[in-house]
């Protein structure tokens, strides 16, 4: 059974991908891209940051504990 820190960390981490895919996407469309354009930015987005947010996330495991 998950401990609720577990299921707090991988609320940040997804949290930022999502708010990364949602960034990449309107700088897609701000750009004038086209739906596999926005998809793919939103992709690229959506990875680095939840790459961020695992680092945030591990900062603030050692941070704490």
């Amino acid at each position: 059974m998950a401990r609720k820190t577990d299921d707090a960390h991988m609320l940040v981490v997804l949290g930022m991908a999502a708010l990364g895919a949602t960034l990449g996407a309107l700088a897609a469309k701000k750009r004038s891209g086209n739906r596999a354009d926005m998809a793919q930015y939103a992709a690229g987005y959506g990875i680095a940051f939840a790459l961020v947010g695992l680092v945030i996330s591990l900062v603030l495991v050692r941070l704490v504990a």
